[in-house]
C-alpha cells in the first residue's frame, strides 16, 4: 500500500472519531449545566470543556473569557477556525477519503459522504436552545454508520489496520479529556477522585461515553466513581477503555509488523506503554493523581501516533 493512501486512511477515521470526541464533549457540558454548580469547579462547565479539549486559547482569542453555552456550541461544532471542530472535522474526513475513493468500498463513502451533505443541511436550519442534544446524537451516529460500514464492507489488509489505528488512538484521546472534565469541573483532591464525587456527573460521563449500559451489565448497577474510573481505564471488556484501545492498537500494529516483515518505534513504545497500563491498579492511577495520570496518557497517546506517522512516513497534521 502506498503510504499516501495509508495516510488518508489513518486521518480519515481520526478525523470521525474526533468529531465524535467533541459531540461528546458537549453533550457533557449540556449535561453538567442542567444540574446546580457544585461551586468549585474550574469557572463552569463550558469552560472545562474547553480546558479538557486543549482549545481553551483559540475560543478566548475569539470569544473572550465569558464561556456562553451558545458560543461554546458554535466554536465545537460549527467553526472552521477551529480545526477540530464538529463541521472542520466532517469535512477534512471526507476530502481524505476523497483523495482515496478507490481504497474505499462503496458503503463506506457513502456513510461519509452522507455525513457532509446532511452537515450543509444542518448548517441552514435555525439554531434553537434544545438544538445541542440532536445535535451530538447525529454526530455519533454518523460514526457508527462509516465504523459499521468498514467494518462489514471492507477488506481486512494493511488499509483496515490503518483505520483502526486512526479510531483508537483518537478514540483513547477521547474517553481521557472525557475523564479529565472531572478534574476541571470539581477541582478534585484526592479524597475527591475516591470519594465524595456527584454520581449524577459520572453516569453522565458513561452515558456520553456510550458506555452506560454496558457499565451496568458490568458492575450490577452499583454506580460509585471508583468502579466507573475502572471500568472506563483498565476493563478491557469496554470498548471505550483505554486499555482496551490501546490493545487494539497494540493488534493492529503487530499486523502490520507481520505484514512488512519489521517492526519500528512505534511497536517499541507500543509495547512499553501497554505493558505499564496492564500492570496498573486503580490505586495507583489515583495516588499520582487523576488528572495527571491522564495528561501523562493523552502525551503518551500522541507520541504513538507520531510515531506511526513517523515509522511509516506520513506527512505532518
Amino acid at each position: 500500500m502506498l503510504s499516501r493512501t495509508a495516510e488518508n486512511l489513518y486521518w480519515l477515521a481520526r478525523y470521525m472519531e474526533r468529531a465524535e470526541t467533541m459531540a461528546r464533549l458537549l453533550e457533557v457540558g449540556y449535561r453538567m449545566a442542567l444540574m446546580p454548580s457544585t461551586g468549585a469547579g474550574y469557572r463552569n462547565e463550558w469552560a472545562s470543556l474547553l480546558a479538557a479539549a486543549g482549545s481553551s486559547s483559540g475560543f478566548e482569542a475569539k470569544f473572550g473569557e465569558d464561556f456562553r453555552q451558545r458560543d461554546v456550541e458554535t466554536w465545537l461544532f460549527y467553526d472552521r477556525e477551529n480545526h477540530s471542530s464538529v463541521t472542520s472535522c466532517i469535512e477534512t474526513a471526507r476530502q481524505n477519503g476523497r483523495a482515496v475513493r478507490t481504497a474505499l468500498t462503496s458503503e463506506m463513502w457513502d456513510a461519509l459522504n452522507g455525513a457532509y451533505l446532511e452537515l450543509k443541511e444542518i448548517e441552514r436550519r435555525p439554531r434553537t436552545d434544545d438544538l445541542l442534544p440532536s445535535l451530538t446524537e447525529w454526530t455519533k451516529r454518523q460514526g457508527a454508520l462509516l465504523r459499521g460500514a468498514t467494518e462489514g464492507t471492507h477488506l481486512q489488509n494493511d488499509g483496515y489496520d490503518f483505520l483502526n489505528l486512526g479510531y483508537y488512538i483518537e478514540r483513547a484521546d477521547n474517553t481521557a479529556r472525557l475523564l479529565d472534565v472531572k478534574y476541571y469541573v470539581l477541582l478534585p483532591t484526592l479524597d475527591m477522585v475516591g470519594g465524595s464525587v456527584d454520581t449524577y456527573q459520572w453516569s453522565t460521563l458513561l452515558r456520553a461515553l456510550s458506555s452506560f449500559r454496558a457499565f451496568h451489565w458490568a458492575s450490577g448497577g452499583e454506580y460509585s466513581p471508583r468502579k466507573i474510573s475502572h471500568f472506563l481505564i483498565l476493563n478491557r471488556a469496554c470498548p471505550r477503555s483505554l486499555l482496551h484501545c490501546h490493545d487494539k492498537m497494540a493488534f493492529h500494529l503487530e499486523r502490520l509488523a507481520v505484514s512488512h516483515g519489521r517492526s519500528n518505534v512505534a511497536h517499541d513504545r507500543m509495547r512499553v506503554a501497554l505493558a505499564e497500563l496492564t500492570g496498573m491498579d486503580l490505586d495507583q492511577i489515583m495516588e499520582t493523581g487523576l488528572h495527571e495520570f491522564l495528561t501523562g496518557f493523552i502525551n503518551q497517546n500522541a507520541a504513538i501516533g507520531q510515531d506511526i506517522a513517523d515509522g511509516y512516513l506520513f506527512g505532518v497534521q
